[in-house]
């Protein structure tokens, strides 16, 4: 597997993944999590310009697909628990595999962790598979974070020194 920045021409493929993880999700007992068509077409093709959303890859072949970026997210500028430390971080969100695949998702932490050794990232309440994947590649649950429309997240870190 390899990692490699999304372009333009992904878009109807990363597309294809969202939409194949939003019917796994619910599948699964995870409803609420990425409804109404969430990530938006509009979203990802913004994600893709910026230079923040990544594919893993494997043998020509879309596997996985995630955000990424270095810097403050002001979504986790306040958290009902706490942080395990201030300093800078790097974020990932919509993070989703294609045709549920195991290994795909911690590769990716993985990578991400590569690029800089204090991560953040939430999770639904009822998205259990994400939450045992988190737990497996060192995250530790900090508390809770809102989203701008009020949903309700757990929030999760991971720093340098936490080994796997």
């Amino acid at each position: 597997m390899e990692i490699v920045r999304a372009r333009e021409t992904d878009l109807e493929a990363v597309l294809d993944v969202y939409g194949h993880a939003r019917a796994y999700m619910r599948a699964h007992g995870n409803a609420e999590q990425w409804r109404d068509g969430y990530p938006s077409r509009e979203l990802v093709q913004g994600d893709i310009a910026d230079g923040n959303l990544y594919l893993c890859v494997e043998d020509g072949v879309i596997c996985g697909v995630f955000f990424y970026r270095f810097g403050a997210d002001p979504t986790y500028e306040q958290i009902d628990g706490a942080w395990l430390n201030d300093r800078p971080y790097g974020v990932i969100h919509r993070i989703a595999v294609a045709q549920h695949r195991r290994g795909v998702a911690g590769f990716c932490f993985e990578t991400c962790f590569s690029w800089c050794q204090n991560l953040k990232i939430d999770t639904a309440h009822e998205n259990l598979p994400m939450q045992r994947a988190l737990a497996k590649h060192g995250f530790t649950p900090c508390g809770r974070i809102y989203l701008e429309n009020g949903d309700e997240r757990i929030a999760f870190q991971r720093e340098c020194g936490k080994t796997v």
